[in-house]
């Protein structure tokens, strides 16, 4: 049975697959689908990990002896490269498909952390290669946010969204984890010359075997609908139902009032997304920048100096550093599996403000027990990790956020600018946090700090209780009208936030 055809109006197509992809129970396609493609934040949360173990490494004889300067430049152009990706993919992946960008993405990775291990020395020409090997890695790993997120709301039934977006974006974490475990082991049972090395090989011989896996997935049929490609998108559906019916599921008749009408638009570029975000949405984006770049600017900030802090307050060794990381990243993997189905039950609203406002205030708390000294180093890491068990859950609902408010034209590059914005506010948390720390002979200053940081999050959360969406069990179409709808071309759309009318 077709379920897609030429609507009445000249030029458009009417399809029900959006509302066939939202019926489709849980199956191994859709497990398949998050392992394959949830990785990058596995990846991300590796490379970084690796990146900061290794840095100091890297300024030693026996290895690359950069200069301190030379060193904290490696993370530095990472960054600048995560940004630059997420843009320039980010616009690739709404033009060219969302399987052609995930590929494409993380082969870049895979070669720009392969070529990093390969610097063999110091010389001017050598630091340059290093630095253009990270910004390669970085722009990767940066278009891969925007690839991702997109195909994996895009593929999930609206009921399970919530779950699996914040779940895949905790799994940051797991990433942080292994690479902490990966450098502990390398870095003490290698020559330091060899260690460092392996250490970045991790995630390319990691991308490999998932770059496998992710050659049988197919494109978001929904973005294969809003370009035209109606017999293709049925294709591709029509594939994941026969796969689901093998298995005994029954699938239940299509509501047709659940149908959409569009008309395929041609390549929808930046200024397109400008008029959607302070046009069409000004409100919600007013609500994206909020919680990306509050919950930015906290990680940042506590993650990036943690060791300064342990060591300088607590006398933590850097050797031992490693140990309070892992735990630190166990709490942070856990918020997201355990709180992310309440995003979908609870609701969006009340999970993201509360997330949000409960970490500022332990934060606040926490922050004052520390001016007290009334904190040890265990002590603390146990703090963190009960307030970025909840701060972790909100910040991965932020990624959810931006990327299903918006129409599905332009949702990778959202998610892309938004992510470049989180990501200039974030790079102000470490130098901040890292002057107020200092020499650790003014926990005062310190203490303003974590006040900071839990102000930043309570604005969050207050931006959530006002500005948030209830979009939870929601079709991607029923939140935000694609540009291409039929709806929106003959002027029906309801004001932001309003119900929308079935045809």
């Amino acid at each position: 049975m077709t379920f897609t055809r030429e609507a009445p109006t000249p030029g458009t197509i009417r399809s029900l697959i959006p509302a066939r992809i939202d019926r489709l129970p849980w199956s191994p396609f859709h497990t398949r689908m998050v392992i394959a493609l949830g990785v990058a934040w596995v990846l991300d949360g590796l490379e970084i990990t690796v990146a900061s173990a290794v840095t100091d490494k890297l300024t030693q004889p026996d290895t690359l002896h950069l200069s301190s300067t030379q060193a904290g430049l490696v993370a530095t152009v990472y960054l600048i490269g995560e940004v630059v990706g997420a843009l320039w993919f980010g616009h690739l992946s709404d033009k060219l498909g969302r399987r052609n960008l995930f590929m494409v993405t993380l082969a870049v990775y895979m070669v720009g952390s392969g070529l990093t291990a390969l610097t063999l020395g110091n010389a001017v020409g050598w630091v340059w290669f290093l630095y253009f090997t990270r910004v390669v890695a970085g722009m990767g790993i940066g278009g891969e946010y925007a690839a991702i997120n997109s195909a994996i709301d895009e593929l999930t039934p609206a009921r399970y969204r919530g779950r699996v977006d914040i779940a895949v974006n905790g799994t940051y974490w797991a990433g942080a984890i292994l690479g902490t475990l990966g450098t502990f082991i390398f870095l003490r049972i290698m020559s330091p010359s060899a260690g460092w090395r392996i250490a970045f090989l991790i995630g390319p011989v990691l991308g490999l075997v998932i770059l496998l896996v992710r050659r049988h997935l197919p494109e978001s049929p929904r973005w294969l609908l809003m370009h035209g490609r109606a017999r293709d998108a049925e294709e591709t559906i029509g594939q994941i139902e026969r796969e689901v019916e093998q298995l005994g599921y029954r699938l239940p008749p299509v509501d047709e009032s659940k149908a959409i009408e569009i008309k395929p638009t041609s390549d929808i570029g930046y200024l397109a997304l400008a008029r959607v975000l302070f046009r069409d949405y000004p409100r919600r984006t007013v609500y994206g920048a909020a919680l990306m770049i509050t919950q930015s600017f906290l990680y940042n900030a506590i993650f990036f100096t943690y060791t300064l802090v342990l060591g300088k307050f607590y006398g933590v060794s850097a050797n031992d550093a490693p140990l309070y990381l892992i735990t630190f990243a166990v709490g942070n993997l856990a918020g997201p599996l355990l709180l992310g189905h309440l995003f979908d039950t609870w609701g969006r609203k009340k999970m993201i403000s509360g997330t949000y406002l409960l970490s500022g205030v332990l934060l606040a708390i926490t922050a004052w027990l520390f001016y007290l000294h009334a904190l040890n180093a265990t002590t603390q890491t146990i703090a963190w990790c009960v307030i970025f068990f909840f701060a972790s859950a909100g910040a991965s609902s932020a990624y959810l956020t931006v990327s299903e408010i918006f129409p599905l034209e332009v949702r990778a590059k959202a998610i892309a600018v938004f992510f470049a914005i989180a990501q200039c506010f974030g790079a102000l948390g470490p130098v901040i946090y890292g002057h107020l720390i200092g020499d650790g002979s003014q926990p005062g200053r310190l203490f303003v700090g974590y006040l900071l940081g839990a102000g930043v999050m309570i604005l969050g959360g207050i931006a959530a209780a006002i500005l948030g969406i209830n979009a939870e069990g929601k079709s991607l179409e029923e939140i935000a009208d694609p540009l291409s709808s039929a709806r929106r071309r003959t002027g029906m759309t309801r004001a932001e936030g309003a119900a929308r009318p079935r045809h």
